[in-house]
C-alpha cells in the first residue's frame, strides 16, 4: 500500500483541478467580502446550497463606474473605470480558472473578470446566438466570397459622422491608385441600429454597384456593439450578393457580424489597409518588376545570342561553300599524298632498274650487249622488208576481191542498160515468165528510178 504525503495529495489534486476547469463562467452572490491593503479582494461565491471561494488579484480588477478606458483582455469591450464595487450580497458572473492553495489545501476561483448579471446576461446572449447561426450555416467558409484586390467601387456602410468613417477614409486616401466610395448612412447603436444596418446592406445589394461592402464602427462596450450581434443583421450579412469586409470595435471586440461577414478585419482602418496596399509599395513593386523585366529580358537576350552562335556555326559548318572549302582541303591533302606516293614508287623503281641494269650489265658484258643491238638492227630490217612484201601480197589480193564482187554486185548491170524485175507480192526477182500470172504486179528497177507495172497476156 502506498502512502502519499500531504504535498503529494495537494499536488495532485491541483493538477487535476486545473486541468479540468482552464477557464470557466461562474454564476453566484458575494459574501464574506474581504479587501486587505494588498489591493487583491477574497470573497465567497455563493448560490444558497454551496460556496466557493474567490481571489480576484489586483491586476486582474477592471469594469466599474467612469474614468479612463481599458480594453478586457477577455471579451474586447472597451471599458472605463476602476474595479466593480462589490457588496456582500450582489448578484456577479465571475470568469476565472480553479486552482489549490497549497499552504492551506483549499481550491478556488481565480478571478480574471468579474460582471454584474446584467453584462453576464448579454455575453450568454452572445453565446446562444453564435451557436444558433452556427447551426444554420452562417459561419461556413465555402460559403463566404473572395475580397477583390483594390477595388475601385466600393460601399461603406456605417455613421456619416463617426470616428471610424473618418478613419477609414483618412487610410484609403493615401492608399492605392484611387477608388470611388459610397456612404451608406446608419445608426451603429441603440435598438434601431439592427434595422437600419440590414436596409443599408440591402440597399447596396439592390444597387448593383458596389464591388466591395464595408461595414465598420469604432470601440465600444459589448452594449454598445450590440447591434452587430443581433440576427436581424446577421440574416442581412447571410443574404449579400457582393463580398462583406467587417470590421467592428478594436481588435479585441469581436461580434456575429465578423463570424458572417466575408472577412473580419481588426478595425476600421484595417478595413482600409486590407482592401487597398501602400502607393510606396506599388511604387516598390513596380520598381521591382521593372527589374526583374529588365533582367528577364537580358536573359533572354543572352540566351537567344547564344542559340544564335550555335545555329552560326552549324550553318556555317553544314554550309556547301565551308564543304566544298573542306573538300579542296581534302583534295589538297589527298594530292600532296597522291604526289609523294607516286614520287616514291618512281624513286623505288628506278632505284630497282638501277640495281637491273648494274646486274645485267655485270652478266653479260659490253661486247655481248652490242653484239645483241647489232643482231636486233638485223632482224629489225628483215622484218621491216617482210611487213612491206606481207602488205604488197595482201593489197593485190584486196584488189582482185573487189574486182570480183563488183562483178557480181546484181546492180551492176543497170549501168550496161539492164533492168531488174520483182514480184510486188513475194518481192523475189523475177527469172521465168511462169512466175507470175495475169494482173500480178511487179516492180521494174532501172538505173535511174523503178517503174511499177501489171502483167497482161496479150
Amino acid at each position: 500500500m502506498k502512502i502519499f504525503s500531504v504535498t503529494d495529495i495537494t499536488r495532485a489534486v491541483k493538477d487535476v483541478l486545473e486541468t479540468e476547469f482552464p477557464f470557466i463562467w461562474v454564476r453566484g452572490q458575494v459574501t464574506n467580502l474581504a479587501r486587505p491593503a494588498s489591493g487583491h479582494i477574497y470573497f465567497t461565491l455563493t448560490d444558497g446550497d454551496a460556496g466557493l471561494s474567490v481571489v480576484w488579484f489586483k491586476g486582474n480588477q477592471r469594469m466599474g463606474g467612469d474614468g479612463e478606458e481599458s480594453v478586457n483582455p477577455l471579451t474586447g469591450e472597451i471599458e472605463s473605470g476602476g474595479p466593480l464595487e462589490l457588496e456582500d450580497g450582489m448578484e456577479i458572473l465571475v470568469a476565472g480558472h480553479m486552482n489549490v492553495y497549497p499552504p492551506r489545501g483549499v481550491y478556488q476561483l481565480v478571478a480574471e473578470l468579474v460582471q454584474e448579471q446584467g453584462v453576464g446576461d448579454l455575453k450568454l446572449a452572445f453565446e446562444a446566438m453564435k451557436r444558433k447561426l452556427a447551426e444554420k450555416g452562417y459561419f461556413a467558409e465555402d460559403r463566404k466570397m473572395e475580397i477583390p484586390r483594390s477595388p475601385k467601387r466600393v460601399a461603406v456602410v456605417t455613421a456619416p459622422t463617426g470616428a471610424a468613417v473618418r478613419d477609414f477614409l483618412k487610410i484609403a486616401e493615401a492608399r492605392g491608385t484611387g477608388a470611388e466610395i459610397r456612404i451608406y448612412p446608419t445608426l451603429v447603436q441603440g435598438d434601431l441600429a439592427p434595422a437600419q444596418i440590414a436596409q443599408a446592406l440591402d440597399r447596396v445589394y439592390d444597387d448593383g454597384w458596389a464591388e466591395v461592402v464595408v461595414l465598420i464602427r469604432g470601440g465600444g462596450s459589448l452594449e454598445d456593439l450590440w447591434a452587430f450581434n443581433t440576427e436581424q443583421v446577421a440574416d442581412a450579412l447571410f443574404r449579400a450578393t457582393v463580398p462583406v469586409v467587417c470590421g467592428v470595435g478594436h481588435e479585441v471586440d469581436v461580434s456575429i457580424a465578423d463570424y458572417v461577414a466575408d472577412k473580419r478585419v481588426a478595425t476600421p482602418s484595417h478595413a482600409a489597409q486590407e482592401l487597398w496596399p501602400r502607393r510606396e509599395t506599388l511604387m516598390q513593386t513596380v520598381d521591382e518588376l521593372e527589374g526583374s523585366l529588365k533582367r528577364s529580358f537580358e536573359n533572354f537576350l543572352n540566351r537567344r545570342e547564344s542559340r544564335l552562335e550555335t545555329l552560326q556555326k552549324g550553318l556555317s559548318w553544314l554550309s556547301p561553300a565551308r564543304r566544298i572549302e573542306r573538300l579542296l582541303t581534302s583534295f589538297d591533302e589527298e594530292g600532296e599524298r597522291l604526289y609523294r606516293a607516286a614520287e616514291n614508287f618512281i624513286n623505288a623503281k628506278s632505284d630497282s632498274v638501277k640495281a637491273l641494269s648494274q646486274r645485267l650489265s655485270f652478266a653479260f658484258g659490253g661486247d655481248r650487249i652490242e653484239r645483241m643491238e647489232h643482231d636486233l638492227a638485223g632482224l629489225e630490217s628483215r622484218l621491216s622488208r617482210a611487213a612491206d612484201i606481207f602488205l604488197k601480197d595482201k593489197l593485190a589480193e584486196f584488189e582482185n576481191v573487189s574486182t570480183s564482187l563488183r562483178m557480181l554486185d546484181p546492180e551492176s548491170p543497170l549501168e550496161r542498160g539492164y533492168a531488174l524485175v520483182t514480184v510486188e507480192k513475194s518481192e523475189a526477182f523475177l527469172r521465168s515468165p511462169d512466175e507470175v500470172a495475169d494482173g500480178d504486179a511487179i516492180r521494174v528497177r532501172v538505173k535511174s528510178g523503178e517503174v511499177r507495172a501489171r502483167v497482161t497476156s496479150e
